[in-house]
């Protein structure tokens, strides 16, 4: 069977639709051809699976092929068994007849013949010829069509189908194709069960000696084959993958020594998606085939199926698995193989995947999921490209040229060295190579980083490369030991290794000739085979590679260094683009790096910057600070070219920020150096600079600073200093963020002195103004540095992790301020609270209490209300102040009671434009100030009857004095108050008529109140009586009562009686009664304390006389004895008066003497003045309430004053009242005599409103 494959090959690119057998057995296929191909390929055909599962074919492919057909006569029974997968899948049987008889004799006969073949899947299709205007055919036509049914149609299945050449409709055309795909169908399941059976017995006979795989390949691909051909790509995929592992298994098996392959022309070249590439013919071996082509043509059919069933992401994803598993294969094999033949295929391998991707992935098309794996394989695929292409670089003398960064050594120092069997030597003409070569190793010289930053290179290669060349070379006789060993060290680069890791003043000039790489002696033999040297193993590596790389693009790439960095720079762009597509992002950045150091080499300074920034940023991100600190420099190197000045010294300080031990003290001076010479060089674009990683700043150990609301304070601040050297600024602010309302924003404290800060810790000093109340801590830290201005927003670590001091950002930010809440800081009230006298100067006390709160340097400013003065005469007054609570714990230990609660220590302070400064030693006590003050009334006191003793109104004696203290450190703190003092009379007079005697004397009594808390004495007093009223007796006015001095104790009472009588005056002098009053005037002391209230007036000195007067108005009235008008009110008609309701009020006035006779000269007396008085909220006048009633002179005139009124509410009520406004009480009789009330019903009920239920 293995004989067959180049049949079997042929026969596969030949056949690639289903052949459906045509059988004319009535020359029917001209006429119908154009309209059966027209159905191809066939739509949404159902076949079903290898599970048996159905599966939908959008396209079917199929071919029409006459049973004639040369294709189908030609083919060996043995053919057709082995390549059953080319034969028919249908057959279609054409006839045509108009005639019974005829079909009965010829037709039918004939085709029993042909469908007895039961393998076959076959349906008939009847041409009719008949026009439809020929009935008689037509119905001939339809007997022999029903017949044929009869004779070839079954209850399962119908097999026949009609034409009608002359109008065929859509029905023929459907029952058509569905025959067709239920043939194909039936076919397809049978040949698969017989695949699959020949397959299970072959694999049964997999352990016996008679097994040959490649009939086992031929049974499996034919059935992979089928499948592929019927478009269920899944099944035939599987196939392939099965085969792969059996093929697996094969290889192996221990036992048998199998050729590997990849010793011909072109092998280097990966044929992962080229099936074509060699017939299978070429690859047998024995009973197998060689696994380097075969491995690959599996590949190369998987990835077909797959990017027919629309998955290319797979195909990369395989694609980069199977190379790394081949790679693995050669490695295994290598010493058999070409010089560096698996690194060529891994390069060729992994570029053909990528460009047959590229021209057919539609990332559009995917899911983001699916999408970013996809450019993650492929960015895969350029990597492992990329460090391979470097492998063969390096090896040709380009590694002088590779950039020594982390990624490159970690990529390159972990790929082993190839292993060929012999180490390829140099050819005899090569010596101008190697001159050329040498010449570029001695001359390379490396690239000094900025600053001056000298670091150990990191090596590109896992070992010597000089040593593995002539460890591998085929015979060894002498040479340099030292070179063998290694002992020179060198990083693949020649010299420049070692000049990189030896400091300058150690390299010593070679003392061997440049021909030679062992010592002089020019007496050995030339003969001898000595070690090569790395020019030379250069040149012998590029001599191998240029005979195993047949790919023209790839030895381009190595031809030159130019052509080297080009396609350098392609490899390593397409992996970075696509791991920025991807998952992997961080790859992408860290391949930026690669590009930005080609660009820098090539003087492209702006995109190296831009890519440097990335590597940069993500370092940073990652917190991998060595790796920063090799890219870093370069950055700013960038930056420096390109003018970039805020870039530049954004770096410096990043460099600075970095970890001590990364840089030398002296190259940290050298940033520090950079970036003092910008700050104060006059910058074209200033920008602030961002320092939070090189100046940082906490709060100091310990509770936070705690101020009062509105007080400055002085805040203390720990900064860190990360520069090695003592840096000034030149301007220092802080902002403070409250941590109960984040919409107050940030306070900023300046600080405009110059500070230098010290490497390490610093504390500095800050004014801190006025803040609102509440926690604050720290948020920002500027400043400037020469002219520019700095910002650091970084905390501090200011303890060890397990002290409060410690500042994390896991743990809350520590307050370092505390603005208390409003509290009161200070109380000033009055020393007492009874009155003082009114109208005498009198001490008044101010209490004045610190409340935890000095008051040093305060300042009072007093200002009086109306009423009041502050006798300016007397100086201010103050002494210590003891709480009487405390006097009375502390009685004992301080010999102080409660009415001695004032110190008896006085000082003396002068008042100045209204404001007292209040000494220092008062600014933790309480003390007491002692104003001078005069209140002032010009109003008489009046004295009150005894039967109403009203007594006078706290509000008339009441004054105000507004106070101002203002204190606190810078008087910012200002405390105000309005304090309410009481000043009275000394005495509250009431009056009473005591006696009246038969003679008309009165006697009457006057009672004297104490009205101060104070012992007055009164000494004498003596009575102006008004007209109408004379003494009795004595005509000095002295009372009857002369018991004088007499003494009143506070809140006492005395009495004194004086006998009155009264003056008979005629009528018109009565006016001047009502005018005028009698005036009681009293002598009097008084003996009292300040801190009690009242007392002796400040103004009296000791010696002097101590009495003090006090007038009081008393008003006496005549009695009512001979009334001239009475005024009676007329009862209502009704009793029910009701709310709402008017209602007339009626009055009768009525003469009750002779106004003629008892004044003659009135002129006028016949018009009274008459006026109602109502409570409006009882009543509402309806008439007038006020005018003028003509009453005759006469004795008995009479006239009624009727005025209409409305009650407002229900109840008792008093009416309204009716007076005469131009008589006196006196002169008045009213009937009833006193108040009395009425009575006022509810409305009545009203049903205007009511609505019916």
């Amino acid at each position: 069977m293995a004989n067959y494959l180049a049949q079997f090959q042929a026969i596969k690119s030949s056949s690639d639709r289903l052949v459906v057998a045509v059988e004319d057995v009535s020359d029917l296929w001209p006429s119908v051809k154009e309209g059966f191909e027209a159905r191809l390929p066939l739509k949404k055909a159902c076949l079903n699976n290898k599970t048996r599962n159905p599966v939908y074919v959008e396209n079917l492919p199929a071919e029409f092929i006459l049973t004639t057909d040369a294709r189908l006569r030609s083919r060996f029974p043995q053919e057709q068994y082995l390549f059953w997968f080319r034969e028919p899948y249908a057959t279609v049987v054409l006839v045509s007849c108009e005639d019974l008889d005829e079909f009965k004799t010829i037709l039918k006969p004939r085709l029993k013949l042909i469908v007895q073949n039961e393998e076959r899947e076959w349906f008939i299709v009847y041409v009719s010829k008949a026009h439809p205007s020929n009935d008689q055919a037509t119905k001939m036509a339809k007997k022999v069509y029903a017949r044929l049914e009869v004779d070839f149609s079954s209850k399962r299945r119908e097999r026949c189908c009609k034409l009608d050449l002359n109008g065929a409709d859509a029905s023929f055309w459907e029952d058509f194709d569905s025959k067709i795909v239920e043939s194909i169908r039936n076919t397809l399941e049978r040949r698969v069960q017989f695949y699959e059976e020949e397959i299970r017995k072959m694999s049964e006979q997999r352990l016996m000696p008679v097994w040959n795989f490649c009939n086992f390949f031929i049974l499996k691909e034919s059935l992979a084959f089928m499948f592929e051909m019927a478009h269920l790509h899944e099944d035939s995929l599987r196939e392939y993958d099965e085969l792969e592992l059996c093929y697996t298994e094969t290889v192996n098996t221990p036992g048998k020594q199998r050729d590997f392959g990849g010793l011909e022309q072109g092998d280097d070249q990966a044929a992962l998606l080229k099936p074509e590439f060699k017939p299978l013919s070429q690859i047998v071996q024995d009973d197998s085939f060689r696994e380097f082509e075969f491995r690959q043509y599996l590949f190369a059919c998987q990835s077909k199926l797959l990017f027919k069933l629309g998955r290319p992401v797979e195909v990369v994803a395989r694609g980069y698995s199977f190379i790394i598993s081949f790679s693995k294969t050669l490695a295994l094999h290598e010493k058999f193989l070409p010089f560096c033949l698996r690194e060529v295929w891994v390069i060729t391998a992994c570029l053909a995947i990528i460009s047959s991707i590229s021209s057919i992935y539609d990332g559009e098309l995917a899911a983001p999921d699916i999408e970013k794996e996809f450019y993650r394989f492929q960015g895969d695929l350029y990597s492992l490209c990329r460090v391979k292409f470097m492998r063969l670089a390096y090896m040709i003398g380009y590694g002088v040229d590779i950039e020594k960064s982390s990624v490159n050594s970690a990529s390159l120092s972990m790929l082993p060295w190839p292993k060929p069997a012999v180490w390829p030597s140099i050819p005899a003409d090569a010596s101008a190579e190697v001159l050329a070569k040498e010449k570029m190793i001695l001359q390379a010289n490396p690239r000094m980083k900025h600053f001056n930053i000298q670091r150990k290179p990191l090596p590109l290669e896992p070992s010597s490369l000089l040593r593995e060349a002539n460890r591998r070379r085929a015979s060894l006789s002498v040479g340099n030991v030292s070179e063998l060993l290694d002992v020179r060290p060198t990083d693949g680069s020649g010299l420049d290794g070692y000049q990189r890791f030896s400091p300058p003043s150690k390299i010593y000039a070679s003392p061997m000739p440049r021909t030679y790489s062992g010592p002089v002696n020019f007496e050995s033999s030339v003969s001898l085979d000595r070690p090569m040297r790395l020019s030379e193993i250069h040149v012998a590596a590029e001599h191998a590679l240029n005979q195993t790389i047949t790919d023209p693009d790839l030895l381009k790439s190595l031809s030159s260094l130019e052509e080297f960095e080009k396609k350098y720079m392609e490899l390593t762009k397409g992996a970075a683009d696509n791991y920025h597509h991807s998952w992997w992002r961080r790859h992408g950045v860290v391949l930026d790096g690669e590009i930005a150091a080609l660009y820098f080499k090539n003087g492209n300074y702006d995109l190296a910057a831009k890519s440097y920034e990335k590597v940069c940023a993500l370092y940073a991100g990652e917190g991998w600070q060595d790796l920063l600190a090799e890219v870093l420099p370069n950055l700013a190197e960038c930056q420096k070219i390109l003018s970039d000045e805020a870039g530049y010294l954004s770096s410096c300080v990043r460099l600075l920020s970095l970890e001590n031990g990364l840089f030398l003290t002296k190259e940290r001076q050298a940033f520090q150096s950079e970036v003092v010479h910008l700050a104060h060089s006059e910058m074209e674009h200033p920008v602030p600079l961002d320092v939070s990683s090189l100046i940082t700043f906490s709060g100091n150990p310990g509770p936070p600073l705690e101020l009062c609301d509105g007080d400055p304070g002085t805040l203390s601040v720990s900064v860190w200093s990360g520069f090695p050297d003592d840096i000034t600024l030149e301007s220092l602010n802080l902002t403070l963020m409250a941590t109960f309302n984040a919409d107050e924003g940030v306070k900023t404290i300046n600080s405009s002195d110059a500070h230098i800060l010290k490497p390490g810790r610093n504390v500095i000093t800050l004014d801190v103004p006025p803040q609102k109340p509440g926690s604050y801590v720290l948020g920002v830290l500027t400043g400037q540095i020469g002219n520019l201005g700095f910002r650091s927003h970084s905390f501090s670590k200011g303890g060890p992790p397990d002290s409060d001091d410690f500042m994390s950002y896991e743990k809350p930010t520590r307050p370092v301020l505390k603005v208390l809440k409003p509290r009161p800081l200070v109380d000033i009230a009055a020393a007492v609270s009874s009155a003082l006298l009114m109208n005498e100067i009198q001490w008044l006390g101010l209490i004045v209490k610190p409340i935890k709160y000095s008051l040093k340097g305060a300042l009072l400013s007093i200002d009086t209300g109306p009423g009041l003065m502050i006798d300016e005469s007397h100086m201010i007054e103050i002494d210590d102040h003891v709480k009487p609570m405390e006097d009375k714990v502390h009685a004992d230990e301080l010999d102080i009671t409660k009415e001695n609660a004032f110190s008896t220590v006085k000082f003396k302070l002068v008042l100045e434009n209204g404001k007292v400064a209040l000494p220092d030693w008062a600014s933790d006590i309480t003390t007491v100030l002692w104003f001078p003050v005069r209140a002032i009334d010009d109003r008489m006191a009046v004295a009150a009857s005894a039967d109403c003793p009203q007594r006078q109104s706290v509000v008339d004696g009441m004054r105000t004095i507004a106070l101002k203290l203002e204190f606190g450190a810078f008087c910012n703190q200002i405390f105000e108050r309005t304090i309410a003092v009481h000043f009275t009379d000394p005495f509250h007079v009431t009056t009473r008529v005591s006696d009246k005697c038969n003679d008309g004397t009165l006697l009457l009594q006057v009672m004297i109140h104490s009205q101060v808390k104070a012992t007055l004495y009164l000494h004498d007093a003596w009575l102006h009586l008004q007209p109408g009223f004379v003494h009795v007796g004595k005509a000095n006015g002295r009372p009857v009562s002369g018991f004088f001095p007499l003494v009143i104790s506070p809140s006492s009472t005395a009495g004194i009686l004086f006998s009155v009588c009264i003056e008979s005056m005629p009528f018109g002098d009565q006016t001047e009664l009502l005018q005028t009053q009698s005036i009681l005037n009293i002598m009097y002391g008084i003996s009292g304390d300040r801190t009690n209230g009242a007392h002796a007036p400040a103004s009296l000195k000791s010696g002097s006389n101590d009495k003090l007067h006090f007038k009081v108005a008393i008003a006496l009235q005549r009695p009512v004895l001979d009334p001239c008008v009475a005024v009676g009110f007329i009862p209502f008609s009704s009793d029910c008066l009701r709310v709402g309701q008017l209602v007339s009020m009626k009055w009768r006035v009525e003469r009750l003497k002779d106004m003629e006779a008892s004044n003659p000269s009135s002129s006028c007396n016949d018009e009274v003045l008459y006026e109602v008085d109502a409570n409006p909220e009882i009543w509402m006048i309806a008439g007038r309430k006020r005018g003028h009633i003509s009453l005759s002179n006469a004795r008995g005139s009479r006239i009624e004053i009727i005025v209409t009124c409305m009650p407002l509410i229900s109840g008792h009520v008093r009416p309204p009242h009716l007076g005469l406004p131009g008589l006196g009480d006196e002169n008045i009789s009213c009937n009833p005599a006193g108040p009395h009330l009425v009575c006022v019903l509810p409305p009545t009920l009203s049903s205007s409103y009511c609505t019916p239920a």
